[in-house]
């Protein structure tokens, strides 16, 4: 839910609206909260999509390690984060009937828009996410406002949940993000002539079985003249399409490679 350290009144909340904040879907859904606007504790992060193909502004580190995740998963059609519960007379009503304080602006008195983390159509049926670290959940406040999200979308019919860091994979979600630094080979400055040869070439000598993965490497940047380390891009870009095999919730480590000189961080 959002973080406001500034003054929120009904000229802002309407400014938010006509700029298209938590409307939209895929690459056209614009976020209620972006980094910009408000103080978060700890990382924030804007991310590049690739279900979306737009840049995803995430509030925390488990923000962002739930992310990837979801972005990964071949379940998940479309991610849309810091979505605003924009019906307030609503959000209202549901507070007062649980008999909690709904939060407002202390100055104005204009009531905040509670966000959910994440809104995420699924194969399946949306949804709703709120992340949260397992020691915010020890604060009665925290609890609060989780448990007026938690009826609202109930009066939806949304699927809600709450995922803690006790329940995100940090090595799948390090392995995700080291591989979609190749999601585009484009970035590297090579041709798509050029990015199709060597893929070809590599999916040819890989599905042979006949190299040590760090020779496999090697030999793609000897025989097309690429720069040290761009084979592993080429590796990384095909694992993170799942065009080759990848064991995803395994800690990297050079032993993968079978060969001195092959470096991850490339």
């Amino acid at each position: 839910m959002a973080k406001h350290h500034r003054l929120w009144n009904e000229t802002m909340f309407r400014k938010y609206v006509r700029e298209g904040r938590g409307q939209g879907t895929g690459a056209d859904y614009a976020p209620w909260i972006r980094i910009q606007d408000f103080p978060s504790k700890g990382m924030v992060s804007r991310v590049q999509g690739t279900k979306t193909g737009r840049i995803h502004h995430l509030m925390s580190n488990n923000e962002m390690r739930l992310f990837y995740l979801l972005d990964w998963s071949d379940n998940v059609l479309d991610i849309r984060e810091q979505y605003p519960l924009l019906d307030l007379p609503q959000m209202i009503k549901i507070a007062d009937m649980a008999q909690i304080r709904y939060p407002y602006d202390p100055k104005s008195g204009f009531p905040y828009v509670m966000t959910s983390d994440f809104y995420v159509e699924t194969i399946s049926g949306p949804t709703v996410i709120s992340v949260k670290t397992s020691s915010d959940l020890e604060n009665l406040r925290v609890r609060e406002k989780l448990e007026i999200e938690r009826r609202y979308w109930c009066s939806q019919n949304i699927k809600w949940k709450i995922v803690t860091e006790k329940e995100i994979n940090p090595i799948k979600a390090k392995n995700i993000e080291w591989l979609s630094q190749a999601r585009d080979l484009r970035a590297f400055g090579h041709s798509a002539e050029m990015q199709a040869a060597c893929i070809d070439c590599f999916l040819k000598d890989y599905d042979s079985n006949i190299h040590l993965l760090g020779d496999l490497i090697c030999n793609i940047e000897l025989r097309f003249g690429l720069s040290p380390g761009m084979g592993v891009n080429i590796y990384k870009h095909l694992a993170y399409w799942k065009l080759i095999d990848f064991a995803i919730g395994q800690e990297l480590n050079s032993a993968m490679f079978a060969r001195k000189g092959i470096r991850l961080t490339a």
